[in-house]
């Protein structure tokens, strides 16, 4: 495992390890660790208040978020997905997971055609799962490098929440730039973890 400290402390170091350790994660583990993040994030004031939940329909080794996408419509939320989109991230509103599509980075997406954007002034209290490879307990993350993510939270005014494997969690700092944005909270399977407490 790469550490976060010395020469193999660079972001595509860190990308390469934790993807190894991921793929060699057996599929019925990480259903379990999976669904008792679930049980974390949807137990949260904070999610039960949220008209809004911003997601992400898992990629790679991600963990699964279509259950979650599933609860909050029977929680009766509304729920968008992001297009990518020349460096930017724009969120539609969903109502079904039928008829998503492989976007320009292979990560399923809805058809903007087919959907309704979310307007910036619908963004207030709402709830943003923001995906990575890793966090460390200042909310910091390494994602898959685009820095969409880091682009559109710069000026999110809802919660950031990264939903999260133990194993994803790092001891050390992560390397991190100016224009990284942290999560506010961790939700793993293991524990609620604020990360700016200025937010709860």
């Amino acid at each position: 495992m790469a550490s976060s400290y010395g020469e193999d402390a660079s972001k595509s170091a860190l990308q390469s390890a934790y993807e190894a350790v991921e793929m060699q994660l057996a599929p019925a583990h990480a259903q379990r660790v999976d669904r008792e993040v679930h049980m974390h994030f949807t137990a949260m004031g904070a999610y039960r208040k949220a008209p809004l939940v911003l997601a992400y329909v898992t990629y790679r080794n991600e963990m699964d978020t279509k259950p979650l996408i599933e609860r909050a419509w029977k929680d009766g939320k509304r729920v968008a997905v992001p297009v990518c989109d020349r460096g930017t991230l724009r969120f539609y509103e969903i109502t079904t997971l039928e008829g998503m599509h492989a976007g320009s980075r292979g990560v399923l997406e809805p058809d903007p055609a087919e959907c309704t954007p979310i307007a910036d002034d619908e963004l207030e209290g709402s709830i943003c799962l923001v995906p990575g490879l890793v966090f460390d307990s200042e909310g910091y993350r390494i994602g898959y490098g685009a820095g969409y993510y880091d682009n559109f939270l710069a000026g999110y005014p809802g919660l950031k929440v990264g939903l999260v494997r133990t194993l994803r969690i790092s001891s050390n700092p992560l390397p991190h730039d100016d224009h990284d944005v942290p999560m506010d909270v961790l939700v793993s399977d293991g524990s609620v973890w604020v990360c700016d407490r200025s937010t709860i």
